[in-house]
């Protein structure tokens, strides 16, 4: 059985105002369950598109502050009938420290499910500590060559992408991923796995940008997330307290900054 990102062609009808419906087929990306579990326990169950898997889970543990990229020992991954299942072998000081927990599936599109206490949903954030400053044109340099990586958008334009830019705007790496926590966690672990010190270039996500987008950003020592839709209220102001670059409605005309505006340097000031 094929177990890729993307299905076999699925045929539908279209409809447009003035014309008749006409049969069409369309390439749909895949979407399973994901069971993560640390150390042989059951920890939660993401709704994910089947690659890049061993980086999701790696992402995951770091950026919900589970562990440290240094605690993570080994990472298994096996399929069964029902999904996929990746564990994490943690150090004994990251299994001693208390997880956020999960009662219930993530699904994709949504960074909480299954948080039972309101305490563990909105957590304080580590402050991101880099003297880095970027160009606008970097943010628009990088934002207008996303679409070249979104390979499996472009089949289905059905998923979300996360890439890392230096600090010229050069896309360096990108995942994607029904989810946008998801692909962003994918790309998070890509970095970590990599060796990539995120403190060097800004993230950019194809979604819109709520807190959680910000904290995970945090969590990998990012200190800019550009996303092309618009802000949450609390992202802002959780951006502020990490003092994390915020700029959202990042289009083809230009960007807006919400938050650490300070990082943004007029051309002959940037440091890259």
């Amino acid at each position: 059985m094929d177990q890729g990102p993307v299905t076999q062609p699925r045929t539908g009808l279209e409809w447009r105002p003035g014309g008749e419906a006409r049969r069409i087929e369309r390439i749909t990306p895949r979407e399973e369950a994901v069971g993560l579990s640390f150390d042989g326990r059951p920890h939660t169950v993401l709704m994910a598109t089947p690659a890049d898997l061993q980086e999701l889970a790696i992402g995951f543990a770091v950026t919900e502050g589970l562990a440290g990229r240094d605690d993570i020992l080994d990472v298994t991954e096996r399929r069964t009938a029902e999904g996929v299942l990746i564990d994490l072998t943690l150090s004994p000081a990251a299994r001693g420290r208390r997880a956020r927990p999960r009662g219930l599936e993530g699904r994709s599109s949504c960074g909480l499910c299954g948080v039972q206490r309101l305490a563990d949903a909105v957590r304080p954030l580590p402050r991101v500590i880099s003297d880095r400053s970027f160009r606008h044109e970097a943010v628009h340099r990088a934002t207008s060559a996303i679409g070249e990586l979104q390979t499996l958008g472009r089949l289905t334009r059905a998923t979300h992408a996360a890439a890392f830019a230096d600090a010229s705007g050069t896309l360096l790496l990108a995942r994607e991923d029904v989810g946008r926590h998801n692909a962003l966690d994918k790309l998070a672990g890509a970095l970590l796995r990599g060796g990539v010190d995120a403190s060097h270039g800004f993230v950019v996500v194809t979604s819109r940008c709520s807190f959680e987008m910000v904290e995970k950003t945090a969590r990998i020592g990012c200190p800019m997330i550009v996303a092309v839709s618009a802000p949450t209220d609390l992202a802002i102001r959780k951006a502020e307290e990490a003092g994390v670059t915020l700029i959202a409605l990042a289009r083809a005309d230009g960007h807006a900054v919400f938050s650490c505006a300070e990082r943004l340097m007029a051309e002959d000031h940037a440091h890259v």
